[in-house]
């Protein structure tokens, strides 16, 4: 008896710790250890060994700053995307233009498609701008990842189905897979996926532009 009510109150505790609003260092660190074990099979798809150590930090960053409507979003963002590059993974492979390690990216790409996400995230953790501005971090962190969504699809989209390669410089008709080219195909998809985002976002609650207007509204 004394054993199970001794793991009932641990049990408690970490529902206490996880459920913190609003959330810690603590209780983001320990929902992240709990979704990474439960979510590793997904994680191993689309992310190389070290790139799912960075992804970590994100997402306890991520939790810490916005909560768990936040990590959700970057889920989400991660799904999608790992989702996008798997499409005709062969095909991309045999051209030479598939994502290295089988789609699974690394640390670095982690790294670059969320510092803009970061930045917000700081930004909203040590309170700069006070309530004011607490809207535009919430809001510019949910742009960078459509943003980021938008750019991922459109490229993976635009290799598989690009049927007409346009460079944006000059708009000469380039092989698929060029750097700095797009397609009709790939550009539609790449807006499909941040407006999907976007929404999602909203269904959240992760964003409100009615709310940024205000307080933007209140600021001056």
């Amino acid at each position: 008896m004394q054993g199970s009510s001794h793991v009932d109150s641990v049990q408690g505790a970490v529902m206490s710790l996880i459920q913190s609003s609003p959330p810690t260092w603590g209780s983001s660190l320990l929902s992240n250890i709990l979704i990474f074990i439960v979510g590793s099979p997904i994680l191993v798809t689309g992310l190389s060994l070290s790139g799912i150590g960075a992804a970590f930090l994100l997402g306890t960053l991520t939790w810490r700053g916005f909560g768990p409507s936040g990590f959700l979003l970057v889920a989400t963002y991660f799904i999608i995307g790992t989702a996008a590059t798997k499409v005709k993974l062969a095909q991309k492979e045999s051209q030479g233009v598939a994502e290295k390690r089988k789609g699974r990216r690394g640390p670095s790409s982690v790294i670059g498609s969320s510092v803009a996400g970061c930045v917000c995230a700081f930004l909203s953790i040590f309170g700069v701008g006070g309530e004011t501005c607490s809207q535009l971090w919430r809001l510019g962190f949910v742009a960078s990842f459509c943003t980021k969504l938008n750019d991922t699809v459109s490229s993976e989209i635009g290799k598989a189905y690009g049927k007409t390669t346009y460079l944006v410089t000059n708009f000469k008709i380039v092989p698929r897979g060029t750097e700095g080219a797009v397609s009709v195909e790939g550009t539609f998809a790449g807006i499909l996926a941040s407006m999907v985002l976007a929404f999602t976002s909203y269904l959240m609650g992760e964003t409100n532009i009615f709310r940024v207007i205000l307080y933007t509204e209140k600021s001056k």
